[in-house]
């Protein structure tokens, strides 16, 4: 799974550019016996639109536990409205959807072409080494303003 083109930046100012969705094509090994994506793989789907949107604005899981940071997930929520079947082309669209002190809620799509296959909902902390919650650093919680 890749997100397309270059890094875009998000500068926290209106009309700032986005990321693209990224992009992912369903294999084989990830199919239930019916022959549709497993519900437990779009959980993994969802996660790696997110690190790789953040790795494309700079803030990836390594640079940001070098700073003292890591975003963890404590709730997820999906909503399945299609199947996705082997052979699919599937795009997420990441959408930050609230922004407090420790916390944000992701807003995720998925959809092959048009047509949207799932959503979710994701509450994500930032914690300091510990396990403690802590505010992001200033340079991230503009970011993920942007994102808005």
């Amino acid at each position: 799974m890749t997100v397309d083109g270059a890094a875009a930046s998000v500068s926290g100012e209106p009309g700032a550019e986005l990321p693209p969705p990224a992009r992912i094509r369903v294999r084989f090994h990830e199919l239930d016996p019916n022959g549709h994506v497993n519900h437990g793989v779009y959980a993994n789907y969802f996660e790696t639109a997110r690190i790789e949107l953040l790795e494309s604005l700079g803030f990836g899981p390594q640079v940001l536990a070098d700073r003292g940071i890591h975003l963890v997930v404590v709730e997820l929520r999906i909503r399945f409205k299609r199947p996705a079947v082997a052979g699919d082309d599937l795009t997420i669209t990441t959408r930050i959807a609230e922004l407090a002190r420790a916390s944000s809620w992701w807003h995720q799509t998925l959809r092959r072409d048009e047509q949207v296959l799932a959503e979710a909902e994701v509450r994500s902390s930032a914690t300091d080494p510990r396990g403690r919650p802590c505010r992001p650093p200033a340079d991230l919680a503009a970011v993920l303003s942007a994102l808005r």
